[in-house]
């Protein structure tokens, strides 16, 4: 498994076998992280995390929450996930884990998010901080947003208790903010954590 990080959230996940599986492409991911695309995830509808016109012309297979209100989205194939469900895209088995966006200010409204665990390796939380009951190998950790503080994420990562972690939803984050952030999981975060800019891969 090879794994190519892009802007903000969006990651792309390459196998062996040829596959190639992507997660949350977004308006502020780069367009070439589609190229071949055989399936993507989508954990939840926000614009960063889904980009409707890429997909509209993309023509693979598109994994979603099933309460997800993604606009735009009968341009498309989609294929609607309920938590706890596993599944096969591109030919590599998911589990979707969690239900719910964190709560971002008070009582307002949340929506649908689904974390994915790709092949009982890689999770991708989205934008919530649910701990999978299984596993973890590699773990995706958010490093900034308007509903996560750093304390919160550390000990959802220490949770999970991964072997390594990279950080990602990272795309609001100035160079200041990016190296408190890395500081931080570096030293309190209980396993190798790094952080990669956009097209490294590891």
């Amino acid at each position: 498994m090879l794994v190519i990080k892009f802007r903000h959230a969006c990651v792309r996940i390459e196998m062996d076998s040829g596959a190639v599986l992507v997660i949350d492409p977004g308006i502020w991911s780069e367009p070439r992280a589609l190229a071949g695309a055989d399936a993507v995830l989508i954990t939840h509808e926000h614009g960063d995390h889904v980009d409707v016109l890429r997909l509209a012309g993309l023509g693979a297979p598109v994994y979603a929450p099933a309460d997800a209100r993604i606009d735009g989205a009968d341009r498309f194939s989609v294929t609607r996930v309920v938590s706890g469900e596993e599944f096969t895209a591109a030919g590599v088995r998911v589990r979707a884990f969690g239900g719910r966006h964190a709560t971002t200010y008070r009582d307002q409204p949340v929506c649908a998010n689904l974390g994915y665990l790709v092949d009982d390796r890689l999770y991708h939380p989205g934008d919530a901080l649910h701990v999978p009951d299984r596993p973890v190998e590699t773990l995706l950790i958010p490093m900034q947003g308007a509903w996560l503080k750093t304390a919160e994420a550390i000990d959802f990562a220490n949770a999970t208790g991964p072997q390594q972690a990279f950080g990602i939803h990272d795309g609001q984050i100035n160079d200041y903010g990016l190296a408190s952030i890395n500081h931080w999981y570096t030293n309190e975060i209980n396993t190798n954590y790094r952080w990669l800019s956009p097209g490294d891969a590891w």
